[in-house]
């Protein structure tokens, strides 16, 4: 893999492995479309290095011109594409139709395979969204995913596009397969409402899901902030979401995402086996700061047009 900017030596590879498309952006009432590289998992890797992170991404990319913007957008955020990220027949896109509030629903026209993946150096992996259930590719992610798990910590986001995944129920299992290969889970309780209901209690969902494998599980509540459950302890905190003029929520769980690892790789709770046993004996106070990184990073790119990324700078 071609090299990156020199990073501190507490640093290790971060992989993430997922869509990266072009999302058309249609405003509510008519009004200019605007377009921006998103896709949710490359919208992590951006965040990660944004944060000064080592950040590596396998996409699935053609070489037509939405591959093209992709791959400058990805060069110019310092994110590396692994090998065989650009051998699509196309590139996927996205059209979100804001509402009146700012508030997303996509549309999507995807292409995802996922080739064999080197995980050589690698100390976390990211995944989830579209690709971990959009086949062929996502049962390759499951098997990287469980073999990651040997050298490496793994989170994910199931980042849940009913459009596209259909019927929740038939989708909900792979989803938990999911979840139980994972260290960490971050959802929103819009997530949860689809898998399992309206009326769903979010705080058991959550430690029904800390059941199945994940030493830490948050989950984004909008303008009601997060709330985060460490099943090992028996503990659930909740952090208040900071005051914020909301522009579009376009990427702004996927910034909270690359916030809260960016935090926990920090305070050595993620990056390898032995990171993966202190994240299970935390104390709960412990993982306060990257949970206040994550809420920060999602309320600097709601505030903005667009999956913007902080920097170290821009956060309080």
């Amino acid at each position: 893999m071609e090299s990156v900017r020199s990073r501190g030596p507490r640093q290790c590879s971060v992989l993430t492995v997922g869509e990266a498309l072009v999302d058309v952006v249609v405003p509510h009432g008519g009004g200019e479309r605007e377009s921006y590289v998103g896709g949710s998992p490359a919208n992590v890797a951006v965040g990660l290095a944004a944060l000064d992170h080592d950040s590596r991404l396998t996409a699935c990319l053609g070489h037509d011109a939405a591959g093209r913007r992709v791959r400058e957008h990805l060069l110019d955020a310092d994110v590396v594409l692994t090998p065989g990220s650009t051998d699509a027949p196309r590139t996927s896109t996205a059209t979100a139709h804001l509402d009146a509030d700012g508030v997303a629903s996509y549309e999507f026209d995807l292409v995802w395979e996922l080739g064999p993946q080197d995980l050589h150096g690698v100390g976390h992996l990211h995944t989830g969204s579209i690709a971990t259930t959009l086949e062929p590719g996502a049962s390759a992610v499951l098997e990287v995913m469980s073999r990651a798990r040997r050298t490496a910590t793994v989170s994910y986001d199931p980042n849940c596009r009913p459009t596209v995944m259909g019927d929740p129920h038939a989708v909900r299992s792979r989803i938990e397969e999911c979840i139980g290969r994972s260290d960490v889970v971050k959802a929103s309780v819009e997530d949860v409402a689809w898998l399992y209901g309206e009326d769903t209690d979010v705080v058991e969902v959550a430690e029904l899901w800390g059941r199945l494998s994940p030493e830490l599980v948050v989950l984004t509540r909008g303008g009601d902030g997060a709330l985060a459950h460490l099943p090992r302890q028996g503990a659930t905190v909740e952090l208040p979401a900071p005051p914020v003029e909301v522009v579009d929520t376009v990427g702004a769980g996927d910034s909270f995402m690359a916030g809260l690892l960016s935090g926990l790789l920090d305070a050595g709770l993620l990056g390898s086996p032995e990171a993966r046993v202190r994240l299970r004996q935390v104390d709960p106070d412990a993982v306060a700061p990257a949970l206040h990184r994550a809420v920060a990073c999602g309320a600097w790119t709601v505030a903005r047009a667009g999956a913007a990324a902080p920097t170290r700078a821009d956060l309080p």
